[in-house]
């Protein structure tokens, strides 16, 4: 089957083995995949391998105890980080972790929401513990990536929140602010109190020390990089809690719960449905080959990125 796999010279387009499905495996054929900044973080890691976390596709195969979906179905998902990625014409995923295609999207447009809308949607509900009754002020740093882009929709559709993003440029304000944001104001210009911080970018000099002189007292903080040497102890105070939100926590270890993933996919696809949250999509290149998605890591590693660059087959 046509692949692309990333090698010490770039990425490259190559010829492997079709996959074959385990007990609980959909076999996808992929149409469309999006670049999310941890495809950079794994390609600079080293050594080959097929990169990719994200897809919207058709079920070919099925697993002898998959009990979820069938051939035919269309499907969008993320992956794990621990398995073979999906910038493949076929790949393997378990049936726990996906979700049915939201049916008034085309597969681009599905396949740039399921990575950030599951981290929002862990960050809101499983790390902040929010509810619809929840009240109180979100600050969004970052607004107009990916993530953001995800967490103010489902924040503004719900929970109670008043969210506030962060941005710097005027095209990342208005994006944020077509999203659903409240207010966006710059990344050096932060509100005097919030109540939660999510924060994609965590070890810049003094940023955890401004958390703590902006967040109300019990207030909460979920990051989603790795800064080395990070000194939690300024939040102390104020009995601020600290949380990390990585979205191949659940297929990583398994976990009894990992069906969730599956089950806020499919809340979202129909959220999507009824036009309450729509697809983070701003770039689309045609083509599911190393060109394409050479193009896409480099507009993503750029760090000005509004939405989400896809890349797909080519229109029929």
């Amino acid at each position: 089957m046509p692949a692309v796999i990333s090698t010490a010279d770039g990425l490259r387009d190559v010829e492997l083995p079709a996959p074959a499905p385990g007990p609980r495996d959909l076999l996808v054929r992929v149409k469309a995949v999006s670049v999310n900044p941890v495809d950079h973080k794994v390609r600079k890691g080293g050594g080959d391998r097929v990169l990719g976390w994200d897809a919207a596709g058709v079920v070919v195969a099925v697993g002898g105890e998959v009990t979820l979906f069938a051939p035919g179905d269309e499907v969008y998902y993320a992956g794990s980080i621990d398995r073979p990625g999906t910038n493949s014409a076929l790949h393997l995923v378990d049936e726990r972790i996906v979700g049915r295609k939201p049916r008034s999207l085309d597969f681009a447009s599905a396949a740039a929401l399921p990575l950030t809308t599951i981290t929002a949607w862990e960050t809101l509900f499983d790390r902040f513990r929010l509810s619809e009754q929840s009240t109180g002020t979100l600050l969004v740093l970052g607004a107009a990536g990916g993530v953001g882009s995800m967490m103010i929709q489902l924040a503004r559709a719900l929970t109670g929140l008043t969210v506030i993003g962060t941005a710097s440029r005027a095209e990342s304000r208005d994006w944020a602010l077509s999203l659903g944001a409240h207010d966006v104001v710059h990344h050096d210009d932060l509100p005097a109190e919030v109540d939660y911080i999510f924060s994609p970018s965590t070890g810049r000099p003094g940023l955890i020390e401004r958390f703590a002189e902006i967040l109300r007292p019990g207030g909460a903080i979920t990051a989603i990089d790795e800064p080395a040497g990070l000194d939690l102890l300024p939040l102390k105070a104020k009995s601020i809690s600290f949380h990390w939100e990585l979205m191949f926590t659940r297929p990583l270890f398994q976990t009894p719960d990992m069906i969730a993933q599956h089950e806020l996919l499919d809340r979202v696809a129909a959220l999507v449905d009824a036009g309450t949250i729509r697809s983070t999509l701003t770039t689309r290149l045609d083509g599911l080959n190393a060109a394409s998605l050479t193009r896409a890591h480099e507009m993503v590693e750029d760090g000005h990125m509004v939405g989400k660059v896809v890349v797909a087959e080519p229109l029929e």
